[in-house]
């Protein structure tokens, strides 16, 4: 595990600490007999015995790293982030080279949450300085926030109890959500992996039974175990909640003997809800919880501490192939998962992910966040929804109607009934996200196929404003990033070449190849040019003697043709040639002749006469060395006997 030493007391006390550290460490046997049943409340997730247990061998005078870090950590995951926040400084204070990258992390997240920003920000900064590639900092995240706040009006459930109720999914025209009211049992341990029992699922509002009240579900899903988080299929026939290891009227532990949570699918049948399955990928050794539909029901989100996750919880993707059947498991990656808490995903009609996290940047405790998922991809910002849904407390199970721009979020924050309480919303307006497409290339001549080296490729928005801009690598190539959720233009240009663009339209952000095949600019930018050598044209070539146009030479003149009608005021003056036998007068009256043929046979075709114009120059502009007198092959002096395209102003 990565740790550094903070610099905070330790030129003052750094050897006054040593040594008390080192005597701090050995307890008693009375104190160490105390400690491990501390320790082993601790690792089945019953903070609150450990804490007290901690409190009194702390106040008795022993202490050591560890019990700082577990009792920091049990205050953290109880959600007491005052005495977390006193805690971990203590920590700080005392055995400052002893803190980890998590501890560092947890003291400035409950100093967040009791709303100590400042001091948060400078234990943020040497969480930076530990590691960078754990989460990306930014610096304005609070201007940020404050830019998305605003824009919810909420007010409490009114089917809330003095006990904890959170975890809301839409269930016909009402709501199924956990609660934990008959027997107010719950410990806050919603986002942890915890063995408490009686919590059930309840709905409202769903039928006549709970028009007026929260009724428990009928059938087999609630046990004397937990039941929380659900999601129910369209149809209506089936449902994902999340339970204990508890089966066939058995609960299973781990090997720390902790009962984790597991996913489990029930069938409405007959009005009530039966036929209870396990999921496959359950496991007795982690975690599996919170599950969640995409749009369509193909695929089931979930939260898992299983091996291969980045932090805590992390959130967990799997395709639904039926039968009893999944896909391979794939966690969302880091852009959406840190090393902290991510938990409670909920999508949109329109691919829009909220979830709850702690390890991005928000305002203490478990913020919710929203990002845009696109073809499988989860690389999207990840956006902080903002004030008031989110607080300096734990802010969580977000679910949210983008027709009637409704929804329902749990929350911890002061002022509540409950433990934790149910809060209904509506959003006034819309949140920005934004939505990155990369679009890379390669830009070519369309003639030659070369590439082009120093083209500029610019993203240009839909009232011609420059977005971006770029300049293409050795090898004709690029990359860009535009904004997928409006309408762009990408267009590429170089010196000597007409301009090109693409559309590229409103998207969900899948990348794309956009390639340019540019044509030259043979109006402005190829004066003096050879426009044969322009459009790769094989050489007008003549017979011995002859003017006539042959053949072969009749496709590549129509090929020039055809580029004077693109470009109308394209003109062109036909050069021509021969080789150096016979007479010089002789060779400057032939090549005139094949210059006016050329010409001729272009008039001809329907070109204007005023666009042409033909010279002859004999051999005075032979190609190689095959003057008078030398000796050189048919084939050499072939090459002579030629017409130029030249365009000319």
């Amino acid at each position: 595990m990565l740790k550094r030493i903070l610099t905070l007391f330790i030129i003052v006390y750094g050897c006054l600490v040593k040594v008390n550290a080192q005597q701090d460490r050995i307890p008693d046997k009375q104190t160490a007999k105390v400690m491990e049943k501390a320790d082993e409340r601790y690792r089945q997730y019953s903070f609150s015995p450990a804490i007290d247990i901690y409190k009194k061998v702390l106040d008795k005078g022993y202490s050591s790293p560890d019990l700082l870090k577990r009792l920091g950590n049990a205050y953290y995951f109880n959600a007491k982030y005052n005495e977390a926040a006193d805690t971990y400084k203590k920590l700080e204070e005392t055995y400052p080279d002893e803190m980890s990258v998590e501890d560092v992390f947890r003291y400035a997240q409950s100093l967040k949450s009791v709303g100590n920003y400042d001091k948060a920000a400078q234990i943020m900064q040497n969480f930076k300085e530990m590691t960078s590639s754990m989460v990306d900092f930014d610096e304005d995240y609070m201007a940020k926030i404050e830019e998305n706040s605003g824009r919810y009006t909420i007010k409490p459930f009114p089917y809330n109890s003095k006990y904890s109720d959170f975890a809301a999914v839409y269930y016909e025209k009402g709501l199924i959500f956990a609660s934990d009211r008959d027997t107010g049992n719950f410990a806050r341990y919603r986002h942890t992996w915890n063995a408490r029992d009686f919590l059930d699922l309840y709905k409202v509002n769903a039928d006549s039974v709970s028009k007026d009240k929260a009724v428990k579900l009928e059938g087999d899903i609630n046990t004397r175990l937990h039941e929380s988080t659900s999601v129910v299929t369209k149809d209506g026939t089936t449902m994902y909640f999340t339970r204990n290891n508890f089966f066939d009227g058995r609960k299973k532990k781990d090997e720390e003997g902790i009962i984790r949570l597991k996913i489990f699918s029930a069938e409405y049948i007959d009005g009530k809800w039966t036929n209870i399955v396990e999921l496959p990928f359950n496991s007795d050794s982690y975690s599996v919880a919170h599950p969640m539909l995409s749009p369509d029901g193909k695929k089931l989100y979930f939260v898992s501490d299983m091996p291969g996750s980045l932090g805590e919880s992390d959130i967990f993707v799997t395709e639904i192939i039926g039968d009893g059947t999944y896909g391979p498991i794939q966690n969302l990656g880091d852009n959406i998962n840190t090393m902290a808490r991510e938990t409670f995903p909920y999508i949109t009609q329109e691919g829009v992910l909220y979830f709850s996290s702690d390890g991005h940047q928000g305002l203490g405790g478990l913020d919710i966040f929203a990002t845009k998922i696109t073809y499988n991809d989860y690389s999207q910002p990840v956006v902080n929804v903002g004030k008031p849904i989110n607080t300096p407390k734990d802010d969580f199970s977000f679910i949210y109607n983008t027709e009637d721009k409704t929804g329902y979020f749990a929350s911890n924050r002061d002022g509540g009934m409950g433990d934790d309480d149910i809060y209904e919303f509506v959003e006034n307006e819309p949140l920005t996200l934004d939505c990155i497409q990369e679009v890379t290339g390669t830009v070519r001549d369309r003639i030659s196929n070369e590439v082009l080296a120093g083209a500029t490729v610019k993203i240009i928005d839909e009232e011609n404003n420059e977005i971006s801009s770029t300049i293409t690598d050795s090898d004709g190539n690029y990359i860009l990033q535009l904004d997928c959720s409006k309408g762009n233009f990408v267009r590429a240009s170089r010196d000597g070449y007409v301009p090109a663009e693409e559309y590229l339209p409103i998207s969900d952000g899948k990348p794309r190849i956009v390639d340019f095949y540019l044509e030259r600019d043979l109006v402005t930018g190829g004066f003096g040019d050879d426009l044969a050598k322009l459009l790769q044209l094989s050489t007008i070539y003549f017979d011995l003697n002859k003017y006539n146009i042959r053949p072969d030479a009749e496709i590549e003149i129509q090929k020039v043709i055809v580029a004077m009608e693109k470009y109308p005021s394209l003109k062109i003056k036909v050069n021509s040639h021969t080789d150096s036998r016979g007479i010089d007068a002789y060779n400057l009256w032939l090549s005139q002749k094949r210059a006016e043929s050329t010409v001729d046979y272009m008039i001809s075709k329907g070109i204007s006469p005023s666009r042409l114009e033909g010279e002859g120059f004999g051999e005075t502009r032979l190609v190689n060395d095959c003057v008078n007198g030398s000796k050189c092959s048919e084939e050499e002096h072939q090459l002579n006997r030629r017409s130029e395209f030249i365009i000319f102003e």
